[in-house]
């Protein structure tokens, strides 16, 4: 059945899991096991990190058996889950996903020529591996004092020359617009290091644990697995804790034309490919005729642009942009019609 009870999402679940969820999502997960939300970037998000699920699940048990509290402020392990995430832009959408391929890092900060980071710039060069990579994120994270702003200066110089390449123009570009945020942020290098990426509305793209990223401006439907973990690795006023966030990176280059993802078309409907069970996402594109799914677990549709009809066996809704609906595994299924596209998300 689709439920309005006017209770929220969370009680209505714990109230009776079995009816809500499944026996499948019971089992498997014993709650619902992702997020779905709407996404409104109007400043840079900060960078973040998310561990896999072996590191937050040791993690998680490290900082209690080490009495931190969770609201503490230097806590980086809120639970024992990863945090995997797709975004799904509905407007043209700014990010940062992923390590740049490493030769185009070095170039970056050679066309840029920051002196005070020619050491590390050369080191990198002359070893462009995952392990020279770590070194020179590493060494760039734990800048500090006068050699960090030295190298900030020089960063801020380089915004008033004229770029000597398109991608140099465009990292500048970010990192120009970081800097109206947060001016003294080691955050502003990030650019240089990592991919960014805008998607035109109806693109997506999935961002694995391990892998630096940042939510830059626009509005996206953002769907993750049930976490709260996040290592911080700049942007932000916030806690950073270097040694962790290194140890939870993976450093390997991303081909900023595999960031994208490519979905398949199974008769009106985009499945997007997403390598973990914790969620799963389509993209729907309903109209007048009636269109039957089946259950296997819970699920919640958003209404992206027009107007849908989703129905059950003893309740209806009409859907407008803008709108959602979670529909318990006890419908066993529902039907939806009308002219319009509907995100589904489920598991």
């Amino acid at each position: 059945m689709l439920e309005d009870s006017g209770s929220s999402l969370a009680d209505y679940i714990a109230s009776d899991k079995q009816k809500a969820l499944g026996d499948y999502t019971t089992n498997r997960f014993g709650e619902l096991p992702y997020l779905f939300k709407v996404l409104a970037a109007e400043a840079p998000l900060s960078i973040q990190v998310h561990p896999n699920k072996h590191k937050s699940e040791l993690g998680f048990q490290r900082e209690n058996a080490q009495g931190i509290p969770l609201d503490a402020a230097n806590r980086n392990y809120k639970d024992p889950n990863h945090k995997p995430e797709l975004v799904y832009a509905l407007t043209f959408y700014k990010a940062m996903n992923g390590f740049r391929p490493i030769e185009d890092i070095v170039s970056l900060f050679e066309s840029i020529g920051i002196k005070a980071l020619e050491p590390q710039v050369t080191a990198l060069a002359n070893n462009q591996t995952r392990d020279g990579l770590k070194r020179f994120f590493t060494e760039i994270m734990s800048l500090s004092g006068d050699i960090k702003q030295q190298t900030l200066q020089e960063l801020y110089a380089a915004y008033q020359k004229p770029a000597k390449s398109v991608m140099v123009r465009e990292a500048l570009s970010y990192s120009q617009s970081f800097y109206k945020h947060y001016a003294d942020d080691i955050g502003l290098f990030a650019p240089l290091m990592l991919n960014t990426i805008e998607l035109a509305p109806g693109e997506a793209m999935f961002l694995h644990a391990e892998t630096p990223h940042a939510y830059v401006e626009g509005t996206g439907l953002e769907i993750m697995a049930s976490s709260d973990n996040v290592l911080r690795a700049g942007l932000t006023p916030k806690y950073i804790d270097v040694s962790e966030l290194i140890d939870n990176v993976k450093f390997q280059s991303i081909k900023p034309e595999d960031i994208r993802l490519n979905p398949v078309n199974k008769s009106g409907r985009l499945s997007y490919p997403i390598p973990v069970d914790d969620f799963g996402f389509d993209i729907i594109q309903s109209n007048q005729e009636v269109q039957r799914q089946y259950l296997r677990s819970a699920e919640i549709l958003f209404c992206v642009e027009g107007e849908v009809t989703v129905s059950s066996s003893d309740n209806q809704v009409v859907l407008k942009p803008g709108e959602s609906v979670f529909i318990s595994n006890d419908s066993a299924h529902y039907q939806y019609q009308g002219n319009g596209v509907l995100a589904r998300a489920f598991n």
